[in-house]
C-alpha cells in the first residue's frame, strides 16, 4: 500500500485557512487542542448513537442500509478517511451511496461541502457505486442539510488536491484566510504574527 499524503480532514482544514495545513506538514509535532475540537469529539458520540436509533427522515429516506464509521482510502487522490454515516439505498432500480458527515456547527461551510465531496468519490472509487449527494449533520441543530456532488465541486476538489501538493511538496507558506473572524479561535493563531 502507498503511504497516502493526506486525511479527509486536512483537505477540510485547507480549504478552512490554507495556514492550517501548512503548520500541520511542516510542523507536525505542534498541534494544539482548542476547547472547539475538545466538544466536538465529545457530541460527534452523542450523534452517533442517536443516529442508530431514529429513522431515516432526517434524509428524505424511507429505507436504507446504514454503515457507521466507514474507513476510505484512495491512491487516485492520495487520501484516506473514515466518513461517519454511509446510508445505502435503491434508488430508480439502482443502489446508491449517501456520505453523511456529522459537523458540530450551525452552518455549513465551504470547507465542510469539499470535505463531502471528497467522501463521495472516495466511496464511488472503493464500493463501485453512484454517489450523487451527501448530507451534513448538523448536531446543534439537528439537522441534515443536503450537498449535491456536482461536477463543480469535484473539479474545486482536483485543485485544492494539487494547492495541497505544491504546499507539502515546496514548504511554502500559503496567504491566510481572508475570513479574519475565522483566526479567533484558531488552535495557530500565535504562529500567524503578520495578521493579528
Amino acid at each position: 500500500m502507498v503511504d497516502l499524503p493526506w486525511r479527509v480532514t486536512d483537505l477540510k482544514q485547507y480549504v478552512y485557512c490554507p495556514r492550517i495545513l501548512y503548520y500541520h506538514t511542516c510542523l507536525p509535532r505542534v498541534r494544539p487542542t482548542t476547547f472547539k475540537m475538545r466538544a466536538g469529539i465529545a457530541s460527534h458520540a452523542q450523534a452517533e448513537n442517536r443516529e442508530r436509533r431514529r429513522t431515516l427522515r432526517a434524509y428524505g429516506l424511507e429505507a436504507g442500509q446504514r454503515h457507521f464509521n466507514v474507513p476510505l482510502v484512495s491512491e487516485r487522490l492520495g487520501m484516506r478517511g473514515e466518513v461517519d454515516l454511509v446510508i445505502e439505498v435503491m434508488d430508480d432500480r439502482q443502489k446508491q451511496a449517501i456520505p453523511v458527515d456529522y459537523k458540530f456547527s450551525r452552518k455549513v461551510g465551504r470547507h465542510f461541502q469539499l470535505q463531502i465531496t471528497a467522501y463521495a468519490v472516495m466511496l464511488e472509487d472503493a464500493w463501485g457505486l453512484p454517489v450523487g449527494r451527501g448530507f451534513l449533520y448538523l448536531i446543534p441543530r439537528r439537522q441534515a442539510e443536503e450537498v449535491r456532488i456536482t461536477s463543480h465541486r469535484r473539479a474545486a476538489l482536483d485543485k485544492a488536491l494539487r494547492a495541497m501538493n505544491e504546499i507539502l511538496h515546496h514548504e511554502r507558506m500559503p496567504a491566510p484566510t481572508k475570513y479574519r473572524a475565522r483566526c479567533l479561535t484558531c488552535e495557530f493563531r500565535r504562529f500567524c504574527n503578520d495578521v493579528l
